[in-house]
């Protein structure tokens, strides 16, 4: 199964938008699923402010997790993950225009009379999974392009 239809499966059974994203890679890093559900749980629907949104937050960390700096005196490696997430942000913003999350839904989660909207249209399970699969997809296609022996496949 791709990881675009993992993270949809994760999605469709009540993870939010960044745990399906995240939690879908990490897991094939070596990190435990109910950790990488922990990690990835507070940054669903921006962070809860319509901020960045949760699936390109958990697509950040996938990359980070894979390509991230650890070392204090690697510059190389600290700016390699820079443009690693740089290139990523690109990419979505080129598919989706944005990504920020009340941007993406067209209203404003935070707002009481933003929720009713978006739950009367049914936002969060016909736009979210888009989203969710995007990021995946992009993902996915980034750790293609810069497999390396031993990295994630």
């Amino acid at each position: 199964m791709k990881h675009a239809d993992r993270a949809e499966q994760y999605y469709s059974n009540n993870f939010n938008c960044s745990q399906a994203v995240f939690t879908t890679f990490a897991t094939d890093l070596g990190l435990n699923e109910d950790i990488a559900l922990k990690i990835a749980t507070t940054f669903g629907g921006g962070a809860r402010k319509g901020e960045m949104c949760g699936a390109v937050t958990g697509a950040l960390m996938v990359l980070g997790l894979q390509y991230g700096h650890c070392h204090a005196g690697n510059t190389e490696e600290k700016y390699r993950a820079y443009q690693i997430a740089e290139d990523f942000m690109d990419r979505f913003i080129a598919a989706k225009g944005t990504v920020v999350c009340r941007e993406l839904l067209g209203y404003d989660l935070t707002k009481e009379e933003d929720m009713v909207k978006i739950k009367e249209l049914n936002l969060f399970r016909t736009k979210c999974p888009e989203m969710v699969r995007c990021a995946a997809e992009i993902v996915e296609q980034m750790i293609a392009e810069l497999q390396q022996p031993g990295e994630l496949k």
